[in-house]
């Protein structure tokens, strides 16, 4: 097994330990908590479908990235850095909270957050498909079940499964699977589209609608400046700060709408008394 270290200058504000505690409470995808002051997760490097782990930690403006694994080790760097929003350049993103008060006070409760959530556009796809008309909590315990030594199975093996599972859950995975395989649900190429037409594209894969799409695309690929226009509880938590449609308010935002999103969803979420970003974005 191959060992890989990479040291990322990160651009704009960033706290690794504000990122790791808003991903250890993101249900649909949570890191497994560990002591010590490192992010630590295990994944399938996409495309290859290895898998490959790490230990994030960091120094100062530097993110460092210890890996190891089988297969491409520049591959699974990039992808880490892709799913920490390492490779956004954040400079600009104090200036979003100079223009809008609501979040300057996201930012002040949320000293450096980056979203985070999915390893993968595949696995945001397939977690789409679990939580269709169940619980969260259901939908965890179903994914809970696909898990191979914490990982969850490459598309091929996700094909070739036998799925016990409810509804048409097994098709609608099956087809995720194909996708992936097929180079559908890929984060570079859909990080290269603009984030209407990646939503679109997404949707031509079966059993995944507008909301799933968003989810794949945003949370997935990890879009830094896209608007959901799907999340109804972020549009209310935009009308009750703003009193105003989320789509003129969030002009403002450009160009981390995602960003700002997701800071605007984890005050909601603690002001009703909810876990941090328990929710499927």
């Amino acid at each position: 097994m191959a060992h890989h270290r990479v040291e990322v200058a990160v651009q704009g504000p960033w706290s690794l330990a504000t990122s790791r505690a808003f991903w250890e409470g993101f249900t649909p995808a949570a890191l497994p908590a560990v002591a010590g002051e490192a992010l630590q997760a295990e994944f399938l490097v996409e495309g290859e479908w290895r898998r490959a782990s790490v230990s994030v930690t960091q120094r100062g403006a530097t993110a460092v990235l210890e890996l190891s694994g089988a297969g491409d080790l520049d591959l699974a760097a990039a992808q880490v850095c892709r799913f920490l929003a390492l490779d956004v350049d954040g400079r600009g993103w104090p200036d979003v909270g100079a223009r809008d008060p609501v979040i300057a006070e996201a930012q002040a409760e949320l000293p450096g957050l980056r979203p985070c959530g999915f390893y993968s556009p595949y696995e945001a796809a397939a977690w789409s498909v679990l939580s269709q008309r169940v619980r969260m909590t259901q939908a965890a315990v179903l994914k809970a079940s696909l898990l191979r030594d914490g990982v969850f199975p490459a598309p091929a093996s996700l094909r070739s499964m036998d799925l016990d599972l409810p509804g048409r859950k097994p098709e609608y995975l099956r087809a995720v699977a194909e996708a992936a395989l097929d180079g559908l649900l890929d984060a570079v190429t859909l990080r290269s589209m603009k984030p209407a037409a990646a939503v679109l594209a997404v949707q031509q894969v079966k059993g995944l609608g507008p909301f799933a799409a968003e989810l794949v695309v945003l949370r997935g690929a990890n879009a830094p400046d896209a608007v959901p226009h799907n999340e109804s509880r972020l549009t209310d938590e935009v009308r009750e700060r703003y009193g105003r449609p989320l789509a003129e308010v969030s002009e403002a935002w450009r160009p981390y709408r995602t960003w700002a999103a997701v800071h605007l969803r984890v005050l909601r979420e603690r002001r009703l008394g909810g876990a941090m970003a328990t929710s499927g974005r």
